[in-house]
């Protein structure tokens, strides 16, 4: 039997109190509507299709080749579904629907919830969760084992409302018999919408298998519908990832304090120091050192790396380098085997090649760097004119003196010596030394001639 999922994404979600639609929201580095198609991906629908409304236009600019339909009027979750009808009415499967802002639930959960639903061969099968206090969420009536009904807390009667079994908003349907009972859900309720729990109660009094599927930790479900429960989220997912990483043989010094997002990779015996922040699509290798108030995005670092107190972005760094404390590397940086970096240096868009040390108080942009090459504190690659920028080539076993200006484009032979406090505007050939510096002036007793 074939699925496919319809993922409610509509709503403004009002108590966010913010212009991103409510499913764009992140939490531990993805949107919370990527999160949940990255979960059910795992059970390899057919289609998934969203039922989009509120900015719409902002959520599909951050999608590729989205299948979707339209909820222009806000008439409850059994209305949502109703607009993919035309879109599904010939197809015979099984249809998942979820909502795009419930991102703590697990692969696991949704695999066993459709094996479970096909195994009993049950017309409908929905999620559910206990919980102790379950104010606020619709509760599960049910007779004889089986669910004939979903009370929502506002129209609960009092008896009603002890029952702590409850809706976790993720059902399984038969299609076909999907359309037949939303074709006489009304709207004669409380808030004078259409809601989809009532599918389960008709199919109920028609003799319909409906049946519950229910969670073992029922933090699964929560829904995010503030700024409150989305930093609850994210510290969950949190917690997740740094408990997998560390089962995996990373080392967290304190994990309350240190944020990996989702798809970082970090190999055995790495040592993360609180403070420290891993983003985007990082891997680490093994053995490396990342130590206190290091962020690092979208980057590669290689085995035993060192980094301290330093920020990286989109860049490489291959085995044995070390980092900081204080540095900077920018997009499109390379550096090579047991380069070193120092504090205050920032690298942009170049490469140094193995063994290359940049100590101190250094800008190197658009620049290639040979092996062993050795740049004195205060040197600046000078490669932008207020117009274009322009690349330095440094040739290996250079000696760079400190404050040093190399005015690009140029290039600097190998074992060359540029001596420090000098201002390059020429190819420097190997084996040279380049100095240029004005004459030192001396004026004896100046400023007691002149009154100072």
């Amino acid at each position: 039997m074939s699925l496919k999922t319809l993922i409610l994404a509509a709503g403004k979600g009002t108590r966010m109190k913010s212009e991103l639609p409510k499913v764009l929201h992140r939490v531990n580095g993805k949107a919370m509507l990527h999160k949940i198609l990255e979960v059910v991906n795992s059970l390899q629908p057919e289609e998934n299709i969203l039922i989009l409304g509120y900015k719409r236009e902002e959520i599909l600019k951050t999608l590729a080749n989205c299948s979707y339909v339209v909820q222009e009027e806000q008439l409850g979750t059994g209305h949502a579904i109703l607009q993919a009808k035309e879109k599904l009415e010939q197809y015979h499967g099984d249809i998942m629907v979820l909502c795009g802002d419930t991102p703590l639930l697990r692969e696991e959960t949704l695999q066993t919830l459709y094996q479970y639903h096909r195994e009993q061969k049950a017309t409908t099968t929905v999620l559910t969760a206990v919980y102790e206090n379950p104010f606020g969420y619709g509760r599960i009536l049910k007779e004889d084992g089986k669910v004939v009904g979903i009370v929502e807390e506002k129209e609960a009667t009092e008896e009603q409302k002890k029952i702590q079994e409850v809706n976790a908003g993720v059902y399984c349907f038969d299609s076909q018999e999907l359309w037949k009972a939303l074709a006489q859900v009304n709207d004669q309720n409380e808030k004078g919408e259409y809601y989809l729990t009532d599918v389960l109660s008709i199919q109920a009094q028609e003799g319909k298998k409906v049946l519950s599927y229910q969670l073992q930790d029922a933090q699964e479900i929560l829904g995010v519908n503030s700024k409150v429960e989305l930093a609850e989220a994210n510290k969950v997912l949190r917690e997740r990832k740094n408990r997998e990483l560390m089962e995996a043989g990373v080392i967290l010094l304190d994990p309350a304090m240190t944020y990996v997002e989702e798809d970082v990779e970090i190999g055995q015996d790495t040592v993360l120091a609180p403070t420290v922040v891993l983003q985007g699509k990082t891997v680490l290798g093994r053995q490396c050192e990342i130590l206190g108030n290091t962020r690092i995005v979208d980057s590669h670092l290689g085995d035993r790396v060192i980094v301290e107190s330093s920020v990286i972005e989109e860049s490489i760094l291959e085995e044995g380098v070390t980092m900081g404390p204080f540095a900077h590397l920018r997009p499109k940086t390379h550096l090579k085997k047991k380069v070193h970096i120092g504090n205050f240096v920032e690298v942009k868009k170049s490469i140094l090649e193995e063994g290359v040390k940049a100590g101190h108080l250094t800008y190197l942009g658009d620049a290639h760097v040979g092996e062993r090459t050795n740049i004195g504190a205060g040197t600046i690659t000078c490669n932008y004119d207020g117009v274009n920028k322009f690349s330095t080539n440094i040739g290996k076993d250079v000696f760079i003196g400190s404050d040093s200006m190399l005015v690009a484009p140029v290039t600097i032979g190998e074992n060359a010596l540029i001596g420090a406090g000098s201002v390059i505007t020429k190819d420097v050939p190997e084996n040279a030394l380049a100095v240029e510096r004005n004459k030192q002036i001396i004026k004896h007793e100046w400023r007691k001639k002149n009154g100072r």
